[in-house]
């Protein structure tokens, strides 16, 4: 008589039926994990090519501003010349306005300055451009006087204003004499600066 063991076979199957049970849930977990890393991949990938746009268009806008402004920086720079220029041309017309109304308010001042009995023979430009040279005569030193202290206080004329020689020559006709002179002034504009004084050259000291 064949005996059959049962229970084992019971037991077998049991186990094969856990086994499957336990392969269907790892393979289930196994698919969500397949399926969460998926989604999560595609989310990571569609949010990095969002960002990679919204840098693109970044630095899209931010080279069109700096276009921009290398233009205006040009033009401000172009401004900046051209205004230069016309400073430098403004000072000029106002040198050469200057320079042209310094010889008449010379010559006005100078006639203003003039005494009765006295004229002039000679106006010459001296060793600098406002170094003025007067030759003339007069009659008395008295006038030559005046025209000197007429020239100091006109405020053209830098003090004190040098005569730098006078002779007296005898004429027949009254008064009796002529009064030739030659004197060196400083002619400068009111609130012009007074030109730094000429050094005195020192003489050399003879060897022993």
């Amino acid at each position: 008589m064949i005996k059959i063991n049962l229970v084992a076979v019971e037991r077998q199957r049991t186990k094969k039926r856990v086994a499957f049970q336990i392969g269907q849930k790892l393979t289930v977990v196994c698919s969500l994990i397949l399926v969460a890393g998926a989604v999560f991949i595609g989310w990571r990938y569609w949010s990095l090519n969002a960002e990679s746009a919204r840098l693109d268009t970044e630095i899209a806008n931010a080279q069109t501003e700096t276009t921009r402004l290398r233009s205006i920086i040009a033009q401000v720079e172009q401004f900046e010349a051209r205004k230069g220029q016309l400073e430098e041309r403004v000072t000029l017309i106002e040198q050469l306005r200057k320079d042209q109304s310094g010889p008449v308010h010379m010559l006005d001042q100078i006639s203003r300055a003039l005494p009765p009995m006295l004229w002039l023979t000679a106006l010459k430009q001296g060793a600098t451009p406002n170094e003025v040279l007067m030759e003339g005569a007069c009659t008395t030193m008295t006038g030559l006087s005046d025209f000197v202290a007429n020239l100091e206080a006109s405020g053209y004329f830098r003090r004190s204003v040098e005569i730098v020689s006078s002779t007296t020559d005898t004429i027949q006709t009254a008064p009796g004499q002529l009064i030739r002179f030659s004197i060196k002034a400083l002619f400068m504009l009111p609130g012009q600066p007074e030109p730094p004084p000429t050094p005195t050259p020192v003489a050399a000291r003879p060897r022993r």
